[in-house]
């Protein structure tokens, strides 16, 4: 197999606070393969955000990386100088923001915001960014691009605006891109263009893309392999289709439970008790365990490890065979 665009492992990341040390990612392992969407979800305070934030270093103290290592294309990036990490933003990872409103300066035109991005990372004349400028935005969509790359944000819809910034992500051919909540602001025609652009750009470019959301028909219909986050870790991760249609982790379970369906004539949707902890409060073992029909006590005490079941990883003790053993 070839080498990964990205792997994390074990990363650690932790927020010092005056009377705690917040850990909001917690040792958690990931690989993103050259044209692969990886997809991200989980509840709000999952640690999805801070994950991709980690990843392009714009982790602002007092957090801080705490631990583990993330690599790049096989060069690690997670210790590098922050004017080295600044040149390698743009230019080998790109970022989309969720809200493509404040992505942008508003009082400069989109021509130049994104002439000024290319010519910082591609040896180019004004003339000729200017042109790549026109190309990309005919690439994402936006019509007559001619004429409208000396709009003002302001003169976009929210769904063109969103485009320009992938317009910006993409200029400088990143190895990778993170999409952070890219379709949350946006209605549902315009998510499925946004949606078809993205999965269009990891198989026309070969760009590997972190896809980061709450929205599971986001993820069915872009990720080809999907991470369930819970309170700062992976409790599970594996190709989009089986997650989907056998989900094993409880919480992963209880989130596919909630999303309703056509064939369904259930009347009423499965609903997981209880909320995401805070980080100052999170539970020994399982931080799951409080909310979950089949914790016993090993839930409470260890934490549980991936555990490989044919195309997925999950981490609970109930595929552990010696927790069996301890449930009976």
């Amino acid at each position: 197999m070839s080498e990964p665009v990205l792997s994390v492992r074990n990363l650690r990341v932790e927020f010092v606070t005056r009377h705690h040390v917040l850990r909001a990612i917690d040792g958690i392992s990931f690989d993103i393969a050259k044209g692969e969407v990886l997809g991200v979800v989980g509840e709000s305070g999952a640690g999805k955000s801070v994950t991709g934030l980690a990843v392009i270093g714009l982790i602002d103290p007092p957090g801080r990386i705490a631990g583990g290592e993330i690599h790049l294309s096989g060069m690690r990036i997670d210790n590098l100088p922050p004017d080295e990490m600044r040149r390698m933003r743009g230019k080998r990872i790109g970022m989309i923001f969720q809200d493509p409103l404040t992505s942008l300066n508003p009082l400069y035109r989109i021509g130049d915001q994104l002439v000024e991005t290319i010519r910082t990372h591609m040896n180019l004349s004004e003339q000729a960014a200017r042109r790549r400028a026109i190309d990309l935005l005919a690439e994402v969509g936006i019509p007559a691009p001619d004429k409208r790359i000396d709009a003002y944000p302001h003169e976009f819809s929210g769904g063109m605006r969103q485009r320009v910034v992938i317009a910006l992500a993409i200029c400088a051919e990143p190895e990778l891109i993170i999409a952070d909540e890219p379709t949350t602001a946006l209605d549902v025609s315009v998510q499925a263009q946004i949606i078809s652009l993205i999965k269009r750009l990891g198989r026309d470019h070969g760009t590997a893309v972190m896809l980061v959301t709450h929205d599971m028909g986001v993820i069915a219909e872009t990720s080809d392999r999907v991470a369930v986050m819970y309170s700062g870790r992976i409790a599970e991760i594996g190709p989009v289709r089986d997650v989907v249609q056998n989900p094993l982790h409880p919480y992963a379970k209880g989130l596919m439970g909630a999303i309703p369906t056509l064939a369904s004539d259930a009347a009423r949707l499965v609903q997981i008790p209880g909320a995401m902890p805070r980080l100052s409060a999170i539970p020994q073992g399982c931080s799951f365990n409080p909310r979950c029909a089949f914790a016993f006590d090993r839930c409470r005490k260890e934490r549980p490890e991936p555990i490989a079941r044919g195309t997925q990883a999950v981490a609970c003790h109930l595929y552990d065979a010696d927790a069996k053993e301890s449930a009976a």
